[in-house]
């Protein structure tokens, strides 16, 4: 049987079958592309933030932003886990024709998004000046990252909120409203960063206080929007109650992507750590500044990954091996294409890339300098791990999703232990290239033979309708 040609690119208007070249390269993009887009407009958020800090408030605030950060990225990280997790299972039950339980799993991620927006802010209320203090945060550099998580602390439902929901719109079949979203919420942060920061001198205070506003007006067009007669999906009292099951299901698809921020948090904390104990602030602030740079392709290799996610979620609701190989092997080959590319553009121009972020600070250029040609040379293989992260949770596979995201954490714990004491601070920068060489050898042969097992069963499939 023959797979329908897309109509308007939507998956549900296929039929079981194999797709052509043309119909899988038309589904991906049609997912990718917004959700590329989307993820780059939301990296803004940190990256504008960045900009405005380094040229108004100079090295400290680089510095204090900088050990700020790896907190408040988990409280996306939570609002990341809930948007995809939820947004994979909605696409895997109506890959199944299950419709109910996709209007179920939708309820259920909403009512998730409270309960961890409480733990957030109870924890933050918390340890959020002894996480500063244990990267090294002291002087101007800790009141500046503490005037930033303070703000976030009190506003992580917004938070979550505005990370998960373009994702639960995406999954409902419009992710060009989802990229416009996000859009809507970078364009009013950087022009609130220019007031706050730029005009009215509130340094970190007033780029945190710029970030939670935009996505307040996230949260609240994305909400008008499932209101709306545009959403197949809505708050319905019939389903606005927890199911133990479903909730541990979606908590199970979307932690690996928590899991990644997570990871992404600790290791930028541990490397300010290291980076204060070896170097200075200006090495800290250096390291913002590469931060920013590798975020930057990071969130396109986030893109394609989760533009990857839908179509495969429901070719494998709907059993679609062949499909699913298709789709990954396109991802891999974009994800490849732009890590190159970016590894190439910064080694022609980094001094421009780095004058986004500083007004001619030349130990800072240096320092930056430094720490691209040395921590970027291999970030395309950091693309190809978040995209097998994602495949498997696509596909169902929490654990193994799971376990990537945690192999990504542990495996550069030594290479940051030993590093550092044999070759100082170009140790730190090489730890993170030299340890994703090594997952990329481990990964890689897990996703092959999972792809291998798929094509086992179409072939089997395939003889039972013969026979």
């Amino acid at each position: 049987m023959s797979t329908a040609p897309l109509q308007s690119g939507s998956l549900d208007r296929q039929e079981n079958g194999l797709a052509s070249d043309a119909e899988i390269k038309a589904s991906f993009w049609r997912y990718a592309i917004p959700s590329i887009t989307a993820m780059l407009v939301s990296g803004l958020y940190q990256i504008i933030d960045g900009i405005f800090v380094g040229h108004y408030v100079g090295v400290d605030g680089l510095a204090g932003i900088n050990m700020a950060w790896p907190i408040t990225f988990v409280i996306s990280g939570f609002g990341l886990m809930l948007g995809m997790g939820g947004g994979s299972l909605i696409s895997i039950k109506r890959g199944e024709g299950d419709k109910n339980a996709a209007q179920q799993a939708f309820n259920i991620s909403f009512l998730l998004m409270l309960v961890f927006a409480l733990c957030s802010t109870f924890g933050l209320s918390l340890w959020g000046e002894d996480l500063l203090r244990i990267q090294g945060g002291e002087g101007v550099t800790f009141n500046l990252g503490f005037d930033y998580v303070a703000v976030f602390a009190n506003a992580t439902i917004i938070t979550i909120m505005a990370t998960a929901i373009p994702m639960l719109i995406r999954n409902d079949e419009s992710p060009n409203i989802a990229t416009g979203l996000m859009v809507l919420g970078a364009l009013l942060n950087i022009v609130l960063d220019y007031v706050f920061i730029g005009l009215w001198q509130w340094q970190l205070e007033g780029a945190a206080f710029a970030t939670i506003i935009a996505q307040f007006v996230v949260c609240i067009v994305g909400i008008i929007y499932f209101l709306s007669a545009h959403s197949t999906l809505t708050f319905k009292r019939q389903f606005i109650m927890i199911h133990p099951r479903m909730a541990a299901r979606i908590v199970s698809l979307g932690s690996s992507a928590l899991v990644m921020y997570l990871y992404t948090s600790f290791v930028f904390a541990l490397h300010n750590r290291l980076f204060m104990e070896y170097g200075t602030s200006v090495t800290v602030g250096a390291f913002a500044i590469v931060g920013y740079i590798m975020t930057m392709y990071y969130l396109v290799a986030e893109g394609i990954a989760e533009g990857m996610q839908p179509p495969v979620s429901y070719y494998f609701g709907s059993q679609q091996y062949d499909n699913i190989k298709k789709m990954l092997l396109l991802s891999v080959k974009v994800t490849v294409i732009a890590g190159v590319g970016f590894i190439v553009a910064l080694n022609v121009m980094p001094n421009l890339i780095i004058s986004l972020f500083t007004s001619g600070n030349a130990e800072l250029t240096a320092a930056a300098k430094n720490g691209i040609h040395l921590h970027l040379f291999a970030m395309f293989l950091d693309g190809i791990i978040v995209l097998s992260s994602m495949y498997f949770m696509a596909i169902g596979k929490g654990a193994k999703a799971l376990s990537i995201s945690f192999g990504n954490m542990l495996i550069q714990l030594p290479f940051l232990y030993f590093l550092p004491q044999w070759l100082g601070v170009d140790g730190i920068w090489l730890a993170l290239p030299l340890s994703n060489i090594v997952l990329f050898v481990i990964v890689a042969p897990l996703v092959w033979q999972d792809i291998k097992q798929r094509e086992k069963m179409a072939e089997l499939n395939a003889s039972c309708c013969l026979s």
